[in-house]
């Protein structure tokens, strides 16, 4: 293309969000006097229609080959002028945006005078830059009509089921021994206090069951390389030392073993054996030996039998499998409070979380749906949930959890179900929020039943070292004076945080984070699902602690957002091409 270029400067007000800051008329007729421009204006809202259609009228009337854009960043509205100067006749790579509101107005919103000029050194770089710009196809590449789902929670099954149902092959890889996530682990859900495991289990079999859906559980995913339509994912299978295609889940070969040790499903509390599921409704149910448990005594291969499901020298396997799209459902993990003096968790027996807690009352628990202390084995005649645990801390964990309110007011209500008049259960808060359907219902619910609520944040917990109760010392807000209550059982609602590996994660797809931790999606009103990297799509509590119909709705979101791709039988990818100087 050697024709001179003709370049066009289109600046945006976007309402205040440049305007209130940065001259725009005064930026307009300095782009007038760049090279090669031949026309230059400005409008209230450019990606608006009649913004647009100002662009494709100058382009016609002034001839233009050439298109900036002063606007905002390029990732929000870039494809949009790409679409309107192509409708007009120009290649779409004849268009370069200016982005004078994220790096001039909002970045100096205080200096109008300073946030001109370097917005109008902004234009000055864009016009440069677009005299240089040369027309661009965009390559057409097939696209592999299978998706992998990364993470077996409640979002990765949804998305997975989302998407077999459409007829694609998903691939389920999940890093744990089972599917299930941490919905599995929970007694009910708010605020219908629906039995958790009867919601979900019925999923997680038809996930098994699915003529679509291969899961590969208790693997790591090790390499991604390709491009969106296009991926090559390394996964390694780690070794359970039982043979999955022999293993019939009868767990005779658990009845037999010796070997006890903590049993991490249980938070530690219970035990399980050295070849075991994590529960009885795992999927897949195949059992797993834990060496550095197992002493070798080779019981539980005499109790298989001609089975001879047990392999001692079973190694990791890694596998490559291609795929067009991936679905990242990696979920969240509970912050432990070791590190804070103020709790005593860790140091005190009758100091729990709240995911401990929930497996305490659960009827398959490690002590069968009774709520005892750990001091003593006793019922607690009183309790006191503290929110807020982690989150919303500038020391700790910044954000807001989102779930914990209604995690703390379904605790607070289960346990008065339980026992009545015979329990005094107090919730210590900062600020309730009970935003959603039904959510405000279950908050009056538990005032109704005589849950006491107390705005404050606890400052200190002091155990009594003879009877191990428990003297939360706190500030009341409403009363503006400080409180003592004596508690035999402390619940703590501790922040969610990133999953563990998710670092890892992030450097293997190249995908951003947050200062968070989570993952970062592409754009948090109109994108966010998507990530940067074209092709992976974010689903559930892995891009920032959400609830379980949020997660459900986000794995359906990314799976709709995946068969965009996968529904194709090409896929057009940018004309970015690497230049060795």
């Amino acid at each position: 293309m050697d024709e001179e270029p003709r370049i066009g400067v289109f600046v945006c007000h976007c309402g205040l969000n440049i305007a209130g800051v940065i001259d725009v008329k005064a930026v307009t007729e300095y782009a007038k006097t760049l090279p090669n421009v031949v026309y230059a204006e400005h409008n209230p809202y450019t990606c608006a229609d009649p913004g647009q259609e100002s662009i494709r009228k100058a382009i016609k009337e002034y001839k233009l080959n050439r298109v900036v854009v002063a606007a905002c960043s390029p990732r929000l509205h870039e494809p949009t002028f790409r679409r309107c100067v192509a409708e007009a006749g120009l290649n779409p790579y004849l268009l370069e945006m200016a982005n004078i509101r994220e790096h001039a107005s909002w970045a100096h919103p205080s200096e109008p005078e300073k946030a001109t000029e370097k917005a109008k050194e902004i234009v000055k770089m864009a016009v440069a830059k677009a005299r240089l710009l040369r027309p661009l196809e965009p390559f057409k590449v097939p696209v592999t009509k299978k998706a992998m789902v990364i993470g077996g929670g409640i979002a990765g099954i949804n998305a997975a089921l989302d998407l077999a149902e459409m007829g694609f092959k998903v691939y389920l890889v999940e890093k744990k021994e089972s599917i299930g996530g941490h919905m599995a682990q929970l007694d009910k859900t708010f605020p219908t206090l629906d039995c958790s495991i009867c919601i979900e289990g019925p999923k997680m079999v038809e996930v098994a069951r699915h003529p679509n859906i291969e899961i590969i559980s208790f693997a790591d995913i090790l390499k991604v390389e390709g491009f969106v339509g296009n991926f090559k994912v390394k996964v390694r299978k780690n070794p359970r030392y039982v043979i999955e295609e022999k293993c019939t889940g009868c767990g005779e070969c658990r009845n037999v073993c010796p070997i006890e040790y903590p049993n991490e499903w249980d938070e530690y509390m219970g035990v399980r054996k050295a070849i075991s599921v994590p529960f009885d409704q795992a999927v897949p149910l195949v059992y797993t030996i834990n060496r550095d448990y197992c002493i070798e005594c080779y019981k539980c291969v005499e109790a298989c039998g001609p089975r001879e499901a047990i392999n001692f020298d079973q190694q990791p396997e890694e596998i490559e499998l291609e795929v067009g799209a991936i679905i990242v459902a990696t979920g969240y993990d509970i912050y432990k409070p070791f590190d804070d003096p103020v709790y005593g968790y860790g140091k005190y027996d009758n100091v729990i979380t709240s995911l401990e807690f929930e497996r305490l009352i659960l009827a398959a628990g490690p002590t069968g749906g009774k709520v005892v202390r750990a001091s003593d084995g006793k019922r607690p005649r009183s309790v006191v949930i503290i929110q807020c645990v982690g989150s919303r801390d500038l020391k700790k964990h910044e954000w807001c959890s989102g779930f914990c309110c209604m995690y703390s007011l379904k605790h607070a209500i289960m346990l008065k179900e339980h026992y009545g008049e015979d329990i005094d259960v107090y919730v210590l808060y900062m600020d309730m929020r009970t935003p959603f359907k039904g959510y405000e219902q279950f908050y009056r619910r538990a005032r109704e039943m005589g849950v006491s609520f107390i705005r404050g944040k606890a400052s200190e917990i002091v155990e009594d070292p003879e009877t191990k109760n428990l003297y939360v010392r706190a500030e009341d807000v409403a009363l503006g004076e400080p409180i003592e209550i004596e508690a035999e059982l402390v619940i703590l609602a501790t922040a969610a945080v990133p999953a563990e590996g998710t670092e890892d994660l992030a450097r293997i797809l190249n995908l951003s984070r947050g200062s968070d931790g989570f993952f970062l999606e592409s754009h948090p009103k109109l994108k966010p699902i998507d990530t940067p990297v074209d092709g992976i799509f974010l689903a559930g509590a892995c891009q920032g602690p959400k609830d379980i119909p949020y997660s459900v709705s986000q794995g359906s979101g990314a799976a709709a957002r995946a068969a965009t791709i996968l529904s194709k039988d090409e896929w057009l990818i940018e004309p970015i091409v690497a230049v060795v100087d």
